[in-house]
């Protein structure tokens, strides 16, 4: 049975790559890290060799493995640390509250504008967490 408690990592072993693209990460002489002979990737150890963390990446935040002995799992980032949660605010103040406020408050011919001012600050949160997470 796979263990379930994450290993420390040996600097001195190959592992495969936690990127899921069949590549082996080797370790690089002199370093605490490791480089993929696939994706090209850079991985340094971080947190007394019990994490695993991608060195060169287009996240807005940085990805982390733990070795679980056979597999690598991901380490689940803090809320904190992710646009989700501020986009997922940012609509639901515009939606629940400022759309409504606007549309009691705006005359006839201006509502228009404002439900369209409404729609378009309300696609810039969701347009930012499609930028954030594509790949």
């Amino acid at each position: 049975m796979p263990s379930q408690k994450h290993e420390k990592i040996d600097l001195n072993t190959e592992y495969p790559c936690p990127c899921r693209r069949k590549g082996q990460l080797i370790p690089i002489t002199l370093t605490e890290a490791f480089g993929c002979d696939r994706c090209q990737q850079i991985f340094v150890v971080e947190d007394n060799g019990h994490v695993l963390e991608q060195l060169s990446t287009t996240y807005p935040y940085k990805r982390t493995w733990h070795w679980m002995g056979n597999n690598w799992r991901i380490v689940p980032t803090r809320l904190g640390e992710s646009y989700l949660p501020v986009a997922l605010g940012v609509i639901f103040v515009l939606v629940i509250i400022w759309l409504p406020l606007a549309l009691r408050l705006a005359n006839g011919s201006s509502i228009i504008a404002w439900a369209i001012v409404a729609v378009l600050l309300a696609t810039l949160p969701a347009l930012m967490v499609w930028l954030t997470y594509r790949r």
